[in-house]
């Protein structure tokens, strides 16, 4: 009887063993996971800060300026004078449907929605009650 205690302490021992040992591989593992991530944080926060540091280079008015001169070499600067109100602009032109006046005066049109038999019954109450007054006069 006291071999077999023996025998379990020592697989108790074993045993308790490889799992302190799978811990500690599992937390040093997690351990540099973290650290890489962080590594890659910070490279891309120093990404971030270079194409801030480009944008702001490009941006500059006086770039702007040099290119807007070398682009567009007729162009003028805009006065005060050109600028006029919203409503002495002319109107805009109503929209014309080409395609549906050819078809019409084909006699190809068809409406957009069927058209509804006037013996439909109706489904909804507020329907029903505008059905009903619009049959007394």
């Amino acid at each position: 009887m006291l071999r077999l205690l023996n025998i379990v302490a020592v697989l108790v021992l074993v045993g308790s063993a490889v799992y302190a040992y799978s811990i500690k591989y599992q937390t040093s593992y997690r351990a540099e996971q973290i650290a890489k991530t962080k590594i890659e944080i910070r490279q891309e926060r120093d990404a971030i800060a270079v194409l801030r540091a480009e944008w702001a280079y490009m941006t500059r008015p006086e770039r702007i300026q040099q290119l807007a001169d070398a682009y567009l070499p007729g162009m003028k600067q805009l006065e005060a004078t050109q600028i006029v109100a919203a409503q002495s602009l002319p109107e805009r032109s109503p929209r014309v449907d080409s395609i549906g006046n050819k078809l019409d005066a084909l006699g190809l049109s068809m409406p957009a929605t069927p058209p509804v038999p006037g013996s439909a019954p109706t489904t909804t109450p507020k329907a029903q009650g505008q059905s009903q007054q619009r049959r007394k006069p």
